[in-house]
């Protein structure tokens, strides 16, 4: 009795071995011992491109209607079939995957045989043996071509013939034009043509769709080339009575809605089946060249999205080249061995993506020399992390620098990354280069100094759809949208190069991203963030600031619109600026897992009094501060900021918020104005422009007057705002408007002369009335020159040039020095200035230090409590635990 039961398992374990597929990533990962997401799997033959970009959008919409039952007839489905494959809605059949189509063909009953020409897919076989047909394998010729005139002389039987093209696993396609013949010349038989990966083939190939005779039934499926294996679906083509037939021999509701909804979005986007075509077939060409570079291996040429290879190797087979790339490299391939006509020196590997084509490449060089030599392990990239939002202003620039100082504080040498930026506020490097101000803050984060490889791509916006592009700190021109869409792939190329490098001096990268990664408009030409983040293959956490409202929608929403191939490299959330108990949002925080597969990381409180420069002018120009730690209203100077369109470099007055006894007014209109102690006008991209809108407003003839006799408010001009403080400004390369010379404001007697070319200089010098030392940068176009004798040098630099000039009473000054309020001395004599002439006594000892590092710590300190530093750490692969200074400073060390 037990001898009986185990022999009787025999013939099923040979079956499950004779039937296997590839795909089976749970075993594959029980034999490498690890998880099966870190498999890379050639097995499959899905295409390499992943699911179309809408897919996510796609089935939530069909969620809705989850609750009642699917179209049994598929309605819908099967007219998009017909629309695009130009046949009757009759000719058609839906099927939960090909495979179901095909065994309901295999049961159709009335033939004496099965004729399978083999190798070729063996579920073929299969689907014969589950309905008792007997099964005559015919071999393919030496080429491995189906023989038809070998086919026609066994037909002597009405017999089930299955063919498959382009086949599984040769990738090679036979002629339509022979099948045709042959079909008609044995009416009394029937032809099963599966055209799972016809859809591959360019797409002016003759195919039996739409031309085929009475007795041939077609089987397309549209999981392989539109990458949904986890839906199924397939579609079969005959004659109306034979599809009748079949259907009659499947279940209802075989497809369901999901299914079906996204067949007919498959069968309509003509926009990816071209893109998938031309891309694999680039894709297939370079993988079989490489693989043809390796000793002992034969690649066969083929037409699908994949390809069929044999070990040449005298006494070697595959098993242990699959084998020791499972174990040690983690890359399944499918060996072909159970393959009727092949045996174990065969294998096949699946058409991927770029990057995992070349690891393939590379895994089998490695391990192509005789025995068991040395593995050639695959580079490592650095472990990065990257911080994306779900809107611009939703703290990613702050967070970032968050990150940079944790990892620092870790013992990790860290740096901060973001491809391109569009902001007016940069910063000049110490080699004269331009680049955005919040990478610097991020540099200060990790105490490095500001390298432009870390902002490789600055957009500096001049108008409404036009923007000067500066790439690798140098300009490169003033460009349009559709002008600067057209160099990105340029602009790709510096961004990759200055990434590798930084990269490569560091452990670890924090890279930031820009706007929201679900723009959809924009998507196609991403160079910042999904496109970033797969490049540098970073852990992507995506924030979102709860405090402006709606943020568990536009998580969800933002998720929805990725792709699943960028779902899969978000992490997590995060929650930002929130106020309040955060135990209140767990229930949320379940909802959120169950929408996306993605947990929250962490809830970061509302930081008051942050400390460091704002990424961009929104928050500028919403004018808010935090007014904690002030002096009475009565005991501080006032000082007004004018409102530029186009102001740049606007934490110019950063310091001034931080002292005590200063408040800071952001102002756009004349009413709001009053009578302060002191009006600064910043600097701007647009100087002509923001000079005439200044003018329109009447905000230009407030200035005068307030420099007027009778009036102790001091006037100062900084950049673009010192050139408005002129008499003239010419612009004879007409770079801001069509008029060759305007009037300035008339407070200071200079005149300007615009320029193409731009300065760019760190500068040190000197405040002339005061003799303390100042510091900062000059980003402007054009030269400033004294129209008479009367006003005095305001600063002068090392060399003993002039750095601004000032009125000759001492009320009216400009200077193109950014940063100048960042020297704390100097800072606190200006503001000792305004003091006294409100008739408050000077403070004279300095109040405050601008010195960012106790506002870097502190963020840090935040953040670090707030987000689970354990989880960041092992998805960045750097371990499950945090090290010791990690734990040091999270308990407040």
């Amino acid at each position: 009795m037990v001898k009986q039961s185990l022999f009787a398992g025999i013939p099923d374990i040979l079956d499950e071995q004779k039937f296997a597929h590839g795909g089976n990533l749970r075993k594959m990962a029980e034999r490498a011992g690890c998880s099966p997401d870190d498999i890379l799997d050639f097995s499959a033959n899905v295409n390499p491109l992943g699911p179309p970009p809408w897919l996510g959008q796609v089935v939530g919409q069909a969620l809705r209607d989850v609750d009642a039952y699917p179209d049994p007839d598929c309605h819908e489905l099967l007219m998009a079939a017909s629309e695009r494959y130009k046949i009757w809605p009759t000719q058609v059949l839906a099927g939960n995957g090909a495979s179901e189509l095909l065994f309901a063909a295999a049961g159709m009953g009335g033939y004496g045989q099965a004729v399978i020409p083999s190798p070729t897919y063996v579920d073929y076989a299969r689907a014969c043996k589950v309905h008792r047909l007997s099964v005559r394998e015919m071999p393919l010729t030496d080429d491995l071509q189906v023989d038809f005139p070998r086919l026609g002389a066994v037909l002597t039987t009405p017999s089930l013939v299955f063919l498959c093209s382009p086949n599984n696993p040769t990738g090679q396609t036979f002629s339509a034009n022979d099948l045709r013949e042959v079909a008609t010349m044995f009416p009394q038989s029937r032809f099963i043509v599966d055209e799972s990966f016809a859809e591959f083939l360019p797409e002016d190939a003759d195919r039996l769709i739409k031309d085929r005779p009475a007795n041939v039934i077609t089987v397309l499926s549209l999981t392989k080339f539109y990458a949904i294996p986890g839906l199924r679906l397939g579609l079969a083509f005959a004659d109306p009575d034979v599809i009748l037939r079949l259907k009659h021999r499947m279940p209802a509701w075989s497809v369901n809605l999901l299914a079906q909804k996204v067949g007919v979005r498959c069968l309509r986007d003509d926009q990816y089946a071209a893109h998938t075509r031309e891309q694999t077939a680039l894709l297939r060409e370079n993988l079989a060249s490489g693989l043809r570079e390796v000793p002992g291996i034969t690649v066969l040429p083929g037409q699908a999205n994949y390809l069929l290879c044999r070990v040449d190797r005298v006494g070697q087979d595959a098993a242990p080249l699959a084998e020791r790339l499972l174990l040690e490299h983690r890359i399944a391939i499918r060996l072909c061995g159970n393959y009727e006509g092949l045996d174990n020196k065969w294998f096949r590997v699946a058409v991927r993506n770029g990057a995992d084509n070349e690891r393939l490449i590379r895994a089998m060089k490695a391990l192509s020399g005789t025995a068991r030599g040395p593995v050639i392990k695959r580079a490592k990239r650095t472990p990065a992390l990257m911080l994306q939002g779900t809107s611009s202003n939703a703290g990613k620039s702050v967070l970032t620098a968050a990150f940079c100082r944790i990892f620092l504080q870790d013992g990790y040498n860290v740096a901060p990354f973001k491809a391109q930026n569009m902001s007016l506020n940069s910063f000049v490097t110490d080699e004269g280069c331009e680049m955005g101000r919040a990478q610097v803050t991020q540099a200060m984060a990790c105490r490095l100094r500001p390298d432009v490889r870390m902002n490789p791509v600055l957009l500096k916006p001049g108008s409404d759809t036009g923007s000067q592009v500066i790439v690798m700190g140098r300009p490169v021109g003033n460009m349009s949208v559709r002008e600067y869409v057209r160099y990105k792939p340029r602009a790709w190329e510096a961004v990759k190069t200055a990434y590798d490098s930084l990269a490569n001096e560091h452990d670890i990268m924090v890279l930031e991203g820009a706007g929201s990664p679900a723009e959809v408009n924009l998507k196609h030409h991403d160079i910042v963030n999904m496109a970033m983040a797969r490049y540098a293959r970073a852990r992507v956490l995506l924030a979102g600031d709860i405090d402006r409202g709606g943020v568990f929608a536009s998580m969800v929403g933002t998720m929805n619109l990725l792709e699943p191939r960028e779902r899969d490299l978000v992490e997590g959330f995060l929650i930002n600026r929130f106020r309040g108990d955060p135990s209140l949002l767990d229930p949320a925080f379940g909802q959120m897992f169950e929408h996306t597969g993605k947990p929250v990381m962490g809830t970061i409180p509302y930081i008051h009094a942050l400390g460091l420069p704002e990424e961009d002018s929104v928050s500028f120009k919403e004018g808010f501060r935090p007014e904690s730690d002030k002096f009475p209203e009565d005991e501080c100077v006032d000082i007004v900021v004018l409102d530029l369109p186009r102001i740049a470099n606007f934490n110019d007055i950063d310091p001034l918020h931080a002292e005590p006894d200063v408040r800071v007014r952001i102002v756009t209109d004349i009413e709001d104005m009053g009578t302060p102690d002191a009006v600064i006008i910043p600097g701007s991209k647009s100087t002509v422009p923001d000079m005439k809108t200044l003018r329109g407003s009447g905000m230009a003839a407030v200035v005068r007057e307030l420099a007027g006799e009778g009036h102790r408010t001091q006037i100062v001009g900084i950049c673009g705002g010192f050139q408005m403080l002129g008499d003239i400004i010419d612009d004879p390369y007409g770079l801001e408007s069509e008029t060759t010379r305007m009037e300035g404001f008339g407070l200071l007697p200079v005149q300007t002369t615009l320029a193409p070319e731009k300065t760019l200089t760190r500068t040190w010098g000197t405040h002339s009335q005061s003799g303390h030392r100042v510091h900062g940068y000059e980003i402007h176009h054009g030269q400033t020159v004294l129209l008479d004798d009367s006003p005095r040098v305001a600063l002068r630099d090392n060399a003993g040039e002039p750095l601004g000039f000032i009125r000759a009473d001492g009320r009216v000054w400009g200077t193109y020095l950014h940063g100048l309020f960042d020297a704390d001395e100097f800072r606190r004599w200006f503001i000792d200035q305004l003091r006294m002439k409100k008739g408050l006594s000077p403070l004279d000892r300095v109040q405050v230090r601008f010195d960012l590092e106790d506002a870097l710590d502190h963020l840090a300190g935040v953040v670090r409590e707030a987000v689970c530093m354990e989880k960041v750490y092992k998805a960045l692969g750097l371990g499950g635990c945090c090290t010791q200074a990690s734990l040091f400073f999270k308990v407040g060390g």
